[in-house]
């Protein structure tokens, strides 16, 4: 494996704190104008230095800079700087998960707080924070189906994609579980044989005949189908987004509620389970438990090998700090013999 020189902060959001110090400056100099047209009211500028012939202005200028450099160098070592020498090939198992959302106006009832579909992304979220080495997917449905986000690692930029997520991104409504399997059964790795599972997150609403017999296939296929309930046994309005609710041509208002038979055919087809959700619990990472158990594939990765070299920087910002002890901006006989800018 050839060597390689690498370089990286672990963490780089700390680097925003090197901002301080040019407010530090800037207060610096007010308060140095200040204090100087301060002594320019009090009297003349010769006959105040003959009354305070051990004041150096020189050395709070000093003083000031040496801080400022140990502060610098203090947040660079907060920073964690870390340099790396080589690559090494590392073997880990890693198993596929694949989410299908539903993005139906259905899922607009609130009767999950604070929506259905909420509730659903929320889980989402805590679900990446949670997964460890394996790879996840997003997939939205409505009517039709199509990929959010496809089979990755890196989880920030998924986070970005899921706030997007709303149930305008799919144009045609409905609630179509069979386009869902059927695109998140072309949406796994086709290299990887095992360790793959489809995830459906929805209130079961589904206007399609063929999503049992899919789930099915798919599990015939390898992949494991469960479900996650969104949503109530008890009918429920559907929100318009404007403060009311939606209504039918007779003025009546569209219900929804959770289809729990369906969901669980479903998983039970798919060699999954089922789960419902509520206010308290999601539902998702039972279910992500349930297939952490699943066999999965062995990939083999080059990860750079970092050290640590923020002692350094300790070193050097200790050096500064002790230099500013010693440096006094007014002399006195205990530290007389060490003043560096007797003259």
């Amino acid at each position: 494996m050839p060597d390689i020189k690498l370089f990286q902060f672990a963490n780089p959001e700390a680097i925003w704190l090197l901002l301080i110090i040019p407010v530090l400056i800037g207060i610096f100099i007010i308060i140095k104008i200040r204090k100087k047209n301060a002594l320019e009211r009090f009297g003349d500028k010769n006959l105040l230095n003959r009354l305070m012939p051990e004041a150096s202005p020189g050395k709070g200028l000093a003083k000031f800079l040496i801080l400022s450099f140990a502060l610098a160098l203090l947040i660079l070592m907060i920073a964690r700087p870390q340099f790396g020498s080589k690559l090494k090939e590392v073997t880990r198992k890693s198993a596929e998960v694949i989410i299908a959302l539903d993005v139906s106006n259905s899922m607009m009832a609130t009767d999950i707080k604070p929506s259905r579909l909420d509730k659903a992304k929320l889980a989402i979220s805590q679900l990446m924070n949670k997964i460890q080495g394996d790879n996840l997917g997003l997939i939205v449905f409505a009517g039709q189906a199509y990929t959010q986000i496809p089979i990755t690692s890196d989880f920030s930029a998924a986070e970005l994609f899921l706030e997007s997520v709303n149930t305008s991104i799919v144009p045609v409504q409905g609630t179509n579980i069979t386009a869902a399997i059927n695109l998140g059964m072309k949406s796994f790795s086709p290299s990887n044989e095992k360790g793959k599972a489809l995830i459906i997150i929805t209130d079961g609403e589904n206007h399609e005949e063929e999503a049992i017999s899919q789930a099915k296939t798919a599990a015939e296929k390898g992949i494991r189908v469960s479900t996650v309930g969104m949503g109530g046994l008890r009918a429920v309005p559907i929100p318009d987004g404007r403060g009311y609710f939606k209504k039918k041509k007779n003025g009546e208002p569209v219900l929804t509620k959770l289809n729990e038979t369906l969901l669980k055919q479903i998983a039970k087809a798919g060699g999954g389970i089922y789960t419902p959700a509520n206010n308290i619990q999601s539902g998702l990472s039972k279910i992500y438990t349930e297939i952490s158990g699943m066999d999965r594939n062995e990939m083999k990765a080059d990860f750079a090998e970092y050290d640590d070299r923020f002692m350094l920087l300790a070193s050097l910002a200790l050096i500064f700090l002790l230099v500013e002890f010693f440096i006094l901006e007014r002399k006195n006989r205990w530290v007389r013999k060490f003043d560096i800018f007797k003259e």
